[in-house]
């Protein structure tokens, strides 16, 4: 797969007479025009901006997309992704999906008449994913690695049986980044992210990326974006911009430290459980390995019991209590009670006692002893090879 595009001078601000080396934030609502009948490339900053141009512009070169489109976060990039759903018509997503897009469906999408639907788009074959879309499914909305069970749907399969249908597919990739995977180039129409999380690196802003395969989809996109006008402002696009500069190294040494982190997770007795994509087993491992370049940095492990894990949480001193992952700080969360806890009880598919780990740039045996300080002594529950693996 192809790496990290370098962000080089000429790129950084394109058309501007100065050529600034670093792109400039063009801090303004408006832009004068030369007279009431001719306009110039930008009039308004809803509809368009330099700063945001430059990050779209880049986006869509680093997943080899036809164009991209920035938003104010990673749930309004899904929610217009949803817009080009009509009433009457299905969206058919994968089961354990991230809790927020889960509301935005059933909540929102369900309201305004869409059919919305839930299926395991992971295990089985292409005739039990083609059997779990109707002929009125419009939109079939996966992620590379499900949330939070880490979990690899096969990409350039689903994509074959989505198009069947007549639908498009829509790939989540905020676990992946396009440092780790491309899912257009595996036969997505659309790749989403919460540019809030691995993009950004720095938990200082909130953003979505909408990116997409064929010209007449992005169209769609761009128009929806300016005519409902969750954009992304031009200082989140500039912070976004510099984050992304670091994108690749940043990557590299946090999932060194997931590795680490996972692995020893994995060797103790009273751990009961590790998912993390680079220990799961047989043709899930295969699968993952195949479409993408890594595990990611965020791993998630059980304990046998809810409450142990909440105490788990609560006595670590180097991970942050936070709801969000990728920055280069090191979080834990409990997801049934914190970025998935909107899912009805009749939907939760995660196990009670899952702790969420986002490992950052800390030294990873210093994010070990944390673990081993809060973790306590346990009788062992099963064997090793038991324990190790997504479900």
């Amino acid at each position: 797969m192809k790496k990290f595009t370098r962000f080089g001078v000429r790129d950084a601000a394109p058309n501007d007479p100065w050529r600034p080396s670093s792109t400039p934030i063009y801090q303004t609502a408006t832009f004068e025009q030369e007279s009431p009948e001719h306009f110039g490339r930008y009039d308004y900053a809803r509809s368009g901006n330099p700063t945001r141009a430059a990050l779209e512009e880049h986006c869509a070169r680093l997943e080899g997309a036809c164009g991209a489109c920035a938003f104010a976060s990673g749930i309004a990039a899904v929610a217009v992704v949803t817009r080009l759903v009509r009433p009457g018509e299905t969206i058919v997503a994968h089961e354990d999906l991230y809790g927020g897009s889960q509301r935005l469906l059933t909540r929102v999408c369900a309201e305004r008449g869409i059919d919305v639907r839930y299926a395991d788009l992971v295990n089985g074959d292409r005739a039990r994913w083609s059997a779990a879309l109707p002929a009125t499914t419009a939109l079939v909305l996966v992620e590379s690695l499900s949330n939070p069970l880490w979990r690899a749907p096969d990409l350039r399969a689903l994509a074959d049986v989505t198009h069947e249908r007549g639908a498009i597919l829509c790939v989540d990739a905020t676990a992946m980044s396009p440092w780790l995977q491309r899912p257009l180039a595996l036969g997505a129409d659309v790749v989403v992210h919460s540019a809030t999380k691995l993009l950004s690196g720095h938990g200082d802003l909130t953003a979505g990326i909408v990116a997409c395969a064929a010209p007449e989809l992005q169209e769609r996109i761009a128009f929806l974006q300016n005519a409902e006008g969750a954009v992304l402002g031009p200082f989140d696009s500039w912070l976004l911009l510099r984050g992304m500069k670091t994108l690749g190294v940043r990557i590299e040494r946090q999932q060194e430290s997931a590795r680490r982190v996972a692995e020893w997770l994995a060797a103790r007795d009273d751990v009961t459980r590790v998912h993390f994509a680079s220990l799961a087993i047989g043709m899930r491992r295969e699968r993952h390995a195949r479409q993408a370049d890594g595990p990611g940095v965020v791993l998630s492990f059980e304990t046998g019991d809810d409450g142990r894990s909440a105490d788990i949480v609560r006595r670590l001193d180097r991970f942050a209590i936070a709801v969000s992952f990728g920055s280069v700080d090191s979080s834990a969360s409990l997801p049934c009670r914190m970025s998935h806890a909107s899912v009805p009880a009749d939907r939760q598919l995660l196990p009670p006692d899952l702790i969420r780990l986002s490992i950052g740039l800390e030294d990873p045996e210093d994010l070990i002893a944390d673990l081993e300080r809060a973790l306590p002594v346990a009788q062992r529950l099963c064997p090793l090879q038991e324990r190790v693996g997504v479900r």
